[in-house]
């Protein structure tokens, strides 16, 4: 009879795994061990920003999402409205809860990390001043207005998902088209694009005297090789760290990402493979050590949030901005900045202007220089401090646009794109699983723009 009921135990067993590892027969072994912590991470984060931060109805935050993975089709979703919170697993397995809390946007909650909760935020000052101070715009072109509204209808013709076109000329917002759920208003996900904001938050620090960016970050952690690692090493992505970008699961992104309570501390562990300034890694855990960096620089999470708001947010003009932390109060550097595409054209505005907006000085115009000249690495020069360049290796990057462009890039295809001697910035937000043909969309905006001047 024992026998008997261990054979049918056996079996049982047997069924029950083929039930819920059959979506991930023929994965590598990583899909199978992590896959379910990375799905219910990505899925309940993603969502909950999507609908407490964004705004988006579910429909469109549930396919925006399972476009990274037709195996987050089969998430378990359970919403709440009421407390603003999202939890999912797959196939019921690791179960995850992402809950957005004001002013802070959403994250992932872990047991035994509340400092995320603990912050004392403040809402974000809005303003009808003429941008970029406040939310005024009387400057449209209406034959460019019609010109981006033809691009992004075209776009979404061809499945580009472009939800939001903006381009600003001679400090003027002229032109800005909108679609798919997306507003004037719509905080919308830079994705990478945060990278370069932390670059401007640590260049600000520098301006008033509070970090040297020549020296070390002074990790504790780092009492080995390391230690040697300059922060000019890590804006420049050359920390030399050992660091996967790749974002399946198991690989290094996504266990910091949709895995981990505290990104920055996952990636202190990272070994250094490089020697410090010699190759380029791209690295977005690079990204969050210089959020916890910038933290660490002023104090505590608490102080860091306090110090952004009032010499950056503030002075910058941000209306609809909401930069998240992980469940540890840190800003997740890599990642997760939602604005309007106005305010992403006030970052490429300061940077335009050389560090300064709304008569106030950010961050200085040396660092502005430094931060848009290509780095001293053997293998890829054309990025600065966390923006990428057009020019620094023996191709540009993108051959029809401006030699002395840069720009802030993040996945699903987001972009500001400053162009210095066409006194410009375009902005283009949206949500493209493949190549954006951004050169050839943003050399029409211009050619229009140089015949109208």
């Amino acid at each position: 009879m024992r026998v008997i009921k261990g054979i049918v135990a056996l079996v049982v067993i047997l069924i029950a795994s083929v039930f819920l590892l059959g979506p991930f027969v023929g994965l590598p072994p990583n899909y199978i061990i992590h896959g379910p912590n990375v799905a219910s991470g990505i899925g309940s984060k993603l969502l909950c920003s999507s609908l407490y931060v964004s705004g988006y109805s579910r429909e469109q935050a549930f396919r925006d999402l399972v476009q990274y993975s037709p195996i987050l089709e089969q998430l378990t979703i359970d919403y709440d409205d009421a407390s603003q919170s999202v939890t999912t697993s797959l196939f019921g397995i690791q179960a995850k809860t992402a809950s957005a809390l004001p002013d802070l946007g959403c994250a992932v909650d872990y047991e035994g990390f509340n400092q995320r909760h603990e912050l004392s935020t403040q809402s974000v000052v809005t303003s009808q001043e003429p941008w970029p101070l406040g939310g005024s715009v009387d400057s449209i072109d209406d034959e460019l207005q019609k010109l981006l509204e033809s691009l992004v209808a075209a776009d979404n013709i061809s499945g580009f998902n472009t939800r939001a076109l903006l381009v600003v000329h001679a400090g003027e917002i002229v032109a800005e088209a909108y679609d798919q759920e997306a507003t004037v208003e719509t905080p919308l996900l830079g994705w990478s694009m945060a990278k370069s904001l932390v670059a401007v938050a640590l260049g600000n620090l520098e301006y008033r005297g509070l970090l040297d960016l020549k020296q070390t970050p002074g990790f504790a952690e780092w009492d080995d090789e390391r230690s040697r690692i300059t922060i000019v090493d890590m804006l420049n992505m050359a920390d030399g760290l050992e660091f996967s970008e790749e974002y399946d699961p198991g690989d290094d992104a996504t266990a910091m990402l949709f895995a981990e309570p505290s990104a920055a501390n996952y990636v202190l562990q990272q070994s250094s493979i490089y020697e410090p300034g010699e190759f380029f890694n791209y690295s977005s855990g690079t990204a969050n050590l210089l959020a916890k960096l910038h933290s660490d620089a002023l104090g505590s999470p608490q102080i860091a949030y306090d110090d952004f708001r009032e010499n950056i947010s503030l002075p910058i003009g941000f209306q609809k901005a909401i930069f998240e932390t992980d469940a540890s109060g840190v800003f997740v550097g890599s990642s997760y900045l939602y604005a309007s595409a106005r305010d992403w054209a006030r970052l490429g505005q300061l940077m335009l202007n050389g560090g300064t907006i709304n008569n106030q000085r950010i961050v200085s115009e040396d660092w502005v220089i430094r931060a848009t000249s290509p780095n001293n690495t053997a293998n890829e020069k054309a990025y600065g401090y966390q923006w990428w360049l057009n020019r620094g290796d023996e191709n540009l990057r993108y051959e029809n646009l401006p030699v002395d462009m840069f720009y802030a890039t993040g996945n699903r295809q987001q972009y500001v794109m400053v162009f210095p001697s066409l006194d410009t910035v375009i902005v283009r937000l949206g949500w493209t699983a493949g190549r954006y043909p951004v050169d050839q969309k943003f050399e029409n905006i211009l050619e229009m723009l140089s015949s109208r001047n």
